[in-house]
């Protein structure tokens, strides 16, 4: 065990952003994708348009091959967890080579070896003790490594979705329409779905929208991820973010 190594296990179990740490993967690793094996990797909405785009798949079949939606009782967001290999419970995503969508890998991915303490600080992922890749002299500052990951896009999507999940919290709010789940669900995973749900009902018809607007979430994807994260706090929480016709 190199010397870097048995520094970053002594580092402080809290790191903050201007910390050095020693980590880099590689192909002449050991170890190299064993990470990518026998792992819980819950997707968010992000996840899934990044994931989505790579493959060239919409949405739909996305979720219906890639993913396990597993519902939890009294919420509103069901989990979304990628879908492993049967029987070795390997990602889907993983060759030899590396990862195959690596520029569009999920956040946990992007993070690994480290997570993020409740206070916003960083700590190892207790799993990452058998990653070699900590044993390696590449030396960077905590917040130069995540810029260098593409991690700061993704957390500004999953700050976009706190905006949800935190009021859905605290409120808790009971519903029970199945239809008005399905829609909740749509709109955040499904997104495709519920582009063709704005452009071929009486959606628009409805509601007053700006025509740049509508523009916008019928090309980019991120456009209408933020839209539909407004029309939720619009039909959710009663925001008066859209004006009825």
């Amino acid at each position: 065990m190199s010397e870097h190594f048995q520094a970053d296990f002594n580092a402080p179990e809290r790191l903050d952003a201007d910390h050095i740490f020693h980590f880099q993967c590689s192909p002449g690793l050991s170890c190299f994708t064993e990470c990518c094996g026998d792992v819980t990797i819950a997707l968010t909405p992000y996840d899934v348009v990044r994931l989505k785009n790579a493959l060239g798949v919409d949405s739909e079949k996305f979720l219906d091959d890639y993913t396990i939606i597993i519902p939890k009782q009294n919420k509103l967001i069901p989990m979304v967890l990628l879908k492993m290999n049967e029987p070795d419970k390997r990602c889907p995503f993983v060759t030899p080579q590396g990862c195959s969508v690596y520029e569009h890998r999920p956040w946990p991915c992007r993070m690994f070896p480290l997570d993020v303490n409740d206070d916003g600080t960083f700590s190892l992922l207790p799993g990452a003790k058998k990653c070699r890749g900590l044993g390696q002299h590449i030396g960077q500052r905590v917040s130069d490594w995540l810029i260098e990951q593409g991690v700061p896009v993704y957390d500004e999507m999953n700050t976009l979705l706190g905006q949800i999940t935190s009021p859905l919290r605290a409120q808790q709010p009971e519903i029970d329409n199945p239809q008005v789940l399905k829609m909740f669900f749509m709109s955040l995973y499904n997104l495709d779905k519920f582009r063709n749900f704005i452009f071929s009902s009486t959606f628009l018809d409805r509601f007053e929208i700006e025509n740049t607007r509508v523009e916008k979430i019928k090309r980019s994807d991120v456009e209408l991820y933020k839209f539909s994260i407004d029309w939720i706090k619009f039909g959710i929480f009663g925001q008066k973010l859209f004006q009825v016709k």
